[in-house]
């Protein structure tokens, strides 16, 4: 397929449908070791229809190792392709990039934006809801639909990609439509969650904001201290404070709160008798809110702030005009051996859909050095995403 790909300016993102492909996104990165480039895509001729004249696209560079680097493409190019069209459409793109990346450059990956929807089987098991933690286990037993048995299906790309060894972005998540009120939104939401949303604030759990345009330090710091809590707690990895802190002084600088296309970043924290229990953060962008990043204490977790904590944002963010939630990250099926089995329950209680994106995929632009990399990450990633935890899950 004929691609076309331009250098531009930042201005080229001004239309992202996804922070991930905004010029935003792009110069937070450039703060932890990413180059970021923009481009202007466009398409001569596509099969049918053209229905992609250009798009923006954010393309980033980071180095592997002395003398080598990759580009990544995150969440993008947003282009309407059937299914059939893909993979010429990528091949056609990447041939148009490589020629403008630097000569170093081992390999392109690609996190597209498409997925598919994921359907129930006709068997489908009942299953056992809990919570983020595992402090409300009840047996559900009446709605299938969510955590059933399944075969996921995700879009697969055919030769010349490679599915890359390590996911960048979690392929698999939870999307909640926010068009309809409070009512239909809760009635989505399996009985216990609703519940535990009730309970919470019966016991007097009460929710806090703080946006990026205003006093938002005193609540990161709070965060942080509860993430740190949890890293310990479930052995996951975080960034350092800076990283956070970062993200919320770029947002202040970028206009906060002055168009549907600048970064709408809350903290919001949920609080007991002035003792704060849990904390996430959000990202509004156009139509899109996303759930980015949570935390808790091991304090007090059966006042349920977590449920508190989802059913502010939620709100809010169909406030700010958002149509969708996304939970952004959940195991690929309800596996009860899976080390982030409870987020699978906890994100799947608030009803919405669950999808199954692509992930990340590889276009080898030097195929020798590219396959002795693939077999070094695989082992990396199957050592701290796998091994690692099971093996303290088992402690």
């Amino acid at each position: 397929m004929d691609v076309t790909v331009r250098e531009a300016g930042p201005e080229a993102l001004a239309d992202s449908p996804t922070f991930l492909q905004s010029a935003f996104w792009g110069r937070f990165k450039e703060g932890f070791g990413w180059k970021a480039r923009h481009f202007i895509v466009e398409a001569a001729s596509l099969p049918g229809q053209a229905r992609l004249a250009s798009c923006g696209l954010l393309v980033m560079e980071r180095s592997l190792y002395p003398g080598l680097r990759f580009a990544y493409v995150p969440h993008g190019p947003a282009a309407d392709l059937a299914p059939d069209e893909r993979v010429a459409w990528l091949v056609g793109l990447a041939a148009a990039l490589k020629p403008l990346l630097p000569a170093s450059t081992l390999f392109l990956r690609f996190d597209p934006p498409w997925y598919e929807v994921e359907t129930v089987s006709d068997n489908a098991r009942p299953v056992t809801a809990g919570s983020d933690g595992d402090e409300s286990a009840a047996d559900e037993g009446k709605t299938p639909a969510i955590g059933a048995a399944v075969a996921v299906l995700r879009p697969v790309l055919d030769k010349p990609f490679r599915h890359a060894a390590a996911d960048i972005q979690p392929p698999d998540t939870v999307l909640l439509d926010l068009s309809s009120g409070d009512a239909a939104i809760l009635e989505g939401m399996k009985p216990k969650w609703r519940y535990n949303i009730r309970l919470a604030e019966k016991k007097g759990v009460t929710v806090s904001e703080a946006r990026a345009s205003g006093d938002w330090r005193p609540a990161l710091s709070k965060f942080y201290e509860l993430y740190r809590e949890t890293s310990e707690r479930d052995h996951i990895a975080l960034h350092p404070e800076s990283y956070y802190r970062a993200l919320f002084e770029l947002a202040a600088q970028e206009g906060q709160g002055s168009g549907p296309r600048f970064p709408d970043l809350r903290i919001w924290t949920a609080s007991h008798e002035g003792e704060a229990l849990a904390a996430i953060i959000t990202i509004f962008w156009g139509s899109q809110a996303v759930y980015l990043y949570g935390a808790s204490s091991n304090e007090k977790r059966n006042l349920m702030p977590a449920y508190a904590l989802q059913w502010a944002a939620i709100k809010a963010a169909r406030d700010a005009g958002c149509s969708e939630y996304d939970f952004y990250g959940i195991p690929p099926t309800d596996d009860p051996d899976h080390p982030m089995a409870g987020l699978y329950r906890f994100k799947t209680g608030f009803g919405g859909k669950i999808v199954h994106r692509a992930g990340s995929w590889d276009y080898p632009l030097r195929p020798v050095a590219y396959s002795a990399f693939r077999t070094a990450e695989a082992a990396r990633t199957w050592y701290y995403k796998d091994f690692r935890k099971r093996k303290h899950g088992k402690a």
